[in-house]
């Protein structure tokens, strides 16, 4: 259990690496298609919840918590939709000036 652990906390380390270089690529996008960076941030902290959500719900798995795994993942899908409210409402506004 312990090496499964660790071994999924040192390539969550790694793919750290991979994801600043993304959130970069996204913030020079932005800037370029002025969009607003508060929808990029949020779009950023839904997926870092996401990935974290994912990593915690294997961790349950791997310790044979299933009951919580599944909790955990709900939690996580919650929180998600909640911080994408904004993001929704945005959209929702565009569509409503585009029509007549």
């Amino acid at each position: 259990m312990y090496v499964s652990l660790l071994a999924g906390a040192l390539i969550l380390t790694l793919i750290f690496s991979k994801i600043s270089g993304i959130i970069d690529l996204l913030s020079n996008l932005a800037g370029k298609i002025s969009i607003h960076q508060e929808f990029i941030s949020l779009l950023i902290k839904i997926t870092g919840i996401a990935i974290l959500t994912e990593f915690a719900v294997s961790i349950c798995k791997d310790c044979g918590e299933t009951a919580i795994a599944s909790k955990v993942d709900m939690g996580g899908k919650v929180i998600i939709v909640s911080m994408s409210i904004p993001i929704i409402a945005g959209l929702l506004e565009t569509i409503l000036k585009i029509l007549p």
